[in-house]
């Protein structure tokens, strides 16, 4: 009975993951949101710790990156980037506008002439690190013992743009790997695949992004089958692409009619058609896995959508949480506008998170604001088992949480990481601190054992 009850649980998460996620093994973390994309660990995980408890290993990680670290088989590959000491500190200029394409990097004007330049100039705390030279590197590091097994440089150059100088980097693009290959997405400054040995196999350029008040880049890269999904949502030029993992050879790519948006390409198969859905303000998409057509279309979201998607028993939730939130859960199986029809199955406006993702488990999505308000809804009928909880404390938030064993996991900005129960009563059970740290990357849990990158610094937390 234990052995049929434990194959249910597998068939449960199973059914709420990407396609891609259904063949991967134990002790592995592919992806930013984890083995089922949906913010669910296999296993265990530490409940407490401190500077002297409970810490396996830590690891310095040179320069500024807040993207997550992936894990697979003995190695974790986390990317960074390092600024060159003596460069100048001036500004470089915004990229031109391609040939051809609308220039949303410039808002229209009353009379509908040109307004005032949205993508070239920082907006409140946009524009940090830029017109300075840095160096973006990938490294290898050994997951049992914290020792640096390899490091690349993928490429030295100077950001025509900078990032929101609280919680932005030259590299928030999480990794991504299919335990054969590692792929370095480093968004404007290209993508870079390496075999695990830090062997270069190609590599790919990219045209300069212009992004909204220069808050940065930091859209995850997406693998399925032989696949590579990049999202290029910007104020100019906005486009999702699709790349050979084995060559770079562009596969298909579909011009959107989109601003700036930080959501990842989401696959997923419903009866026998796999196809790839993108959040973004104006409509959410969804593509034709092997041809990019696009098979329907939904309104409804906010602007800045950083939210991944979530899926379970056919129907995918999206959701915004900056200007006008809103959450949309759509079944599956529709073609064309899905707007306003009875395919948007129920929404939600409060406690919607702005920049985290939430985490899908038990028929429950859990979701935390950037100021530390927890909500849990029952997935099936969007109403709350509990809404916009605060936790001990104020904090503030752009970390996803992730769940194990009964637990979910916030890591704070603050240096905090609070653990609180899974189900549908609210109830922290710790909080636990590291010493001037802050949490923008995700934590990651492979084998019972957490995986926390700090500022500089990359910890193995083992009970």
């Amino acid at each position: 009975m234990a052995h049929t009850n434990a194959l249910r649980k597998l068939f449960f998460l199973c059914a709420g993951a990407t396609a891609t996620s259904l063949f991967l093994l134990a002790g592995d973390w592919h992806e930013w949101r984890g083995p089922f994309a949906n913010g669910t660990a296999q296993g265990g995980a530490p409940l407490s710790w401190a500077d002297d408890k409970n810490i396996a290993w830590k690891a310095t990680i040179p320069g500024r990156g807040h993207s997550t670290p992936v894990i697979s088989g003995d190695r974790i590959f986390v990317t960074t980037a390092v600024p060159i000491p003596g460069q100048s500190t001036s500004a470089a200029p915004a990229p031109a506008p391609p040939p051809g394409g609308p220039d949303r990097g410039f808002r229209k004007g009353p009379d509908g002439g040109a307004g005032k330049r949205q993508g070239g100039r920082g907006g409140p705390g946009g524009g940090a690190g830029g017109g300075i030279e840095h160096k973006f590197v990938l490294i290898a590091i050994h997951r049992n013992t914290g020792k640096v097994l390899w490091e690349r440089t993928a490429k030295t150059a100077t950001p025509h743009e900078g990032y929101h100088q609280r919680y932005g980097s030259f590299a928030s693009n999480s990794p991504v790997t299919d335990g054969k290959l590692v792929f370095a997405f480093f968004g404007s400054r290209g993508i870079f695949c390496y075999d695990v040995n830090g062997n270069l196999k190609w590599q790919k350029d990219f045209q300069p992004m212009r992004m909204r008040l220069q808050f940065g880049e930091g859209s995850a890269p997406v693998l399925h089958e032989n696949a590579l999904l990049l999202n290029f949502d910007q104020e100019q030029g906005s486009h999702i692409l699709v790349l050979d993992k084995n060559n770079g050879n562009e596969l298909w790519r579909a011009d959107r009619e989109e601003a700036s948006s930080w959501s990842p390409p989401f696959v997923v198969a419903h009866k026998g058609v796999k196809q790839v859905i993108l959040s973004a303000t104006n409509k959410v998409r969804s593509y034709d896995f092997k041809t990019g057509k696009v098979i329907w279309e939904c309104a409804g979201l906010g602007s800045n959508v950083i939210p991944a998607p979530v899926t379970q028993a056919g129907v995918v939730y999206v959701m915004s949480g900056h200007r006008e939130p809103n959450l949309l859960a759509i079944e599956l199986g529709h073609t064309g506008d899905l707007t306003g029809t009875k395919a948007v199955k129920w929404t939600n406006q409060r406690g919607n998170s702005y920049t985290a993702s939430p985490v899908l488990h038990d028929n429950k999505l859990y979701m935390i604001t950037d100021s530390g308000q927890l909500s849990c809804l029952n997935v099936e009928t969007g109403q709350p088992h509990y809404l916009q909880q605060r936790l001990p404390k104020p904090y503030n938030f752009k970390a996803s949480p992730v769940a194990a064993n009964g637990k979910l996991y916030l890591a704070t900005e603050d240096g905090d990481v609070v653990v609180v129960k899974l189900g549908e009563t609210f109830e922290v059970l710790a909080t636990n601190s590291l010493t001037d740290q802050s949490f923008i990357a995700s934590p990651v849990i492979v084998d019972g054992v957490m995986y926390l990158r700090g500022q500089n610094t990359l910890y193995a937390i083992r009970q």
